[in-house]
């Protein structure tokens, strides 16, 4: 099992009222001996419809082992319920940008020629939409996805980018993006790319990249979103490279902060540049 959010219910608190099991749609709470009960972590998705709804703040969320969320059988249980539940239930996972799940109801809904009760703003091959939709340039895209050959794959020459998705600005990418699935990282001071001729096939091959500035950026929004991503992904490994200048060793610092918030057990390696372009 891994580590995830997942709701706890506080049982001293619980009166049994029942007013947080219509609000989870998803079916993981039932009224047990007169308390709500979480009946399967299968079923809970960890982001908390429920809780603004109990009268008594008997409901918080927490991480912990779990099982992982599953949501074909999720999506089971929900359409016995009807249009208005499948609709609550998939505008919930799209306002917590739960892309990945929501493509997974959309495929359940189709396989079975039901209707999907909203609308639809994702590709019909599952290009997924950023959390900052307004802008095209921040649309998420799996590039990896598009270069597929048929059959099995082929390596990249070299002098061909090795990049694997978009955006890349810590700013601008969402945690949750499919992308972050068992990835390998790459977080890279701005600079970087333009003084290391050898970026692509050298540091960034194999790896999903993370840019931005530890010295003209906020660095407090670097560190959380970092953790955000951490907490919410299984990542493998953190490389994390950055120029000899002073201000930018502030990189490491933010990348090892979120390595320790997370609380996560993350393969770390840094790498230092000259301005020249050389490996220090």
């Amino acid at each position: 099992m891994n580590k995830r959010k997942i709701i706890r219910i506080d049982e001293e608190k619980c009166n049994g009222c029942g007013l947080c099991i219509p609000n989870c749609p998803e079916g993981a709470l039932q009224i047990i001996d007169g308390k709500a009960r979480l009946v399967s972590d299968l079923f809970c998705d960890g982001l908390g419809a429920c809780i603004g709804h109990c009268p008594e703040g008997a409901i918080v969320i927490e991480e912990r082992e779990a099982e992982e969320y599953d949501e074909r059988k999720v999506m089971k249980n929900i359409v016995k319920q009807g249009k208005n539940v499948i609709k609550a239930h998939l505008e919930h996972l799209k306002e917590h940008n739960q892309f990945e799940f929501l493509n997974e109801a959309i495929d359940f809904l189709r396989d079975r020629n039901i209707e999907v009760p909203i609308k639809e703003t994702l590709h019909p091959e599952h290009e997924h939409t950023a959390a900052f939709s307004g802008c095209p340039g921040s649309r998420v895209m799996d590039l990896m996805e598009e270069q597929k050959p048929a059959g099995e794959a082929a390596p990249k020459p070299k002098g061909v980018s090795q990049l694997r998705q978009w955006p890349i600005q810590i700013k601008l990418v969402p945690p949750f993006a499919p992308y972050f699935k068992n990835a390998n990282l790459l977080i890279a001071a701005d600079c970087v790319p333009f003084a290391y001729p050898d970026f692509h096939d050298d540091l960034l091959k194999g790896k999903i990249l993370l840019v931005g500035c530890p010295k003209l950026d906020d660095a407090k929004f670097y560190e959380e979103k970092i953790t955000q991503i951490l907490k919410e992904n299984n990542i493998k490994s953190i490389t994390c490279v950055h120029m000899e200048v002073p201000c930018c060793f502030g990189l490491v610092n933010i990348v090892k902060n979120a390595i320790k918030a997370a609380g996560k057990d993350v393969s770390f390696n840094e790498v230092t540049l000259g301005i020249k372009g050389n490996k220090k």
